[in-house]
């Protein structure tokens, strides 16, 4: 841990996680809780080795999909389903299966603002991936560093 914040990021992420998975038990349709745990997992995997953050994010895009086939329209939940994918696609080595990650989440970043047109961070999102297409991250680069980027 660099600092305190991350140490209580880490805690209050760890703690949702735990939350979401006894609500699940009470009420597995519920996808306000479903998309709290995936997004507890996506955090938390910012805090793991590259293969045990892989494990992690495959787990949060498992438990976003679940909210999304009770709730296609859920905009949070597409929102950081969008996340997840671009976060497993800089942990990919292979470029086009980098790619086929980076494609959905800008389908997952479009159907967030679709849903919710007003929300600045959808919009942002949204324009990022519109504008750039990371084709290859090195799994052993931190995030921003050593990729190729295609301007569309």
């Amino acid at each position: 841990m660099e600092s305190q914040n991350d140490f209580d990021r880490l805690l209050f992420f760890e703690h949702a996680r735990r939350s979401a998975e006894v609500t699940y038990a009470k009420n597995p349709l519920d996808t306000e809780n479903l998309t709290r745990w995936g997004g507890s997992l996506l955090e938390l995997s910012t805090f793991q080795s590259v293969q045990e953050s892989k494990v992690m994010i495959k787990d949060a895009i498992s438990k976003l999909d679940e909210a999304l086939s009770i709730d296609p329209r859920k905009h949070d939940a597409l929102w950081y389903m969008g996340n997840a994918q671009t976060s497993y696609a800089f942990l990919t080595p292979d470029k086009d299966e980098a790619k086929s990650y980076f494609d959905s989440a800008y389908t997952y970043f479009q159907k967030a603002v679709d849903e919710d047109p007003g929300n600045e961070l959808y919009l942002k999102s949204f324009e990022v991936a519109t504008k750039v297409c990371p084709v290859h991250v090195s799994p052993l680069s931190p995030l921003g560093q050593n990729f190729t980027f295609l301007h569309q």
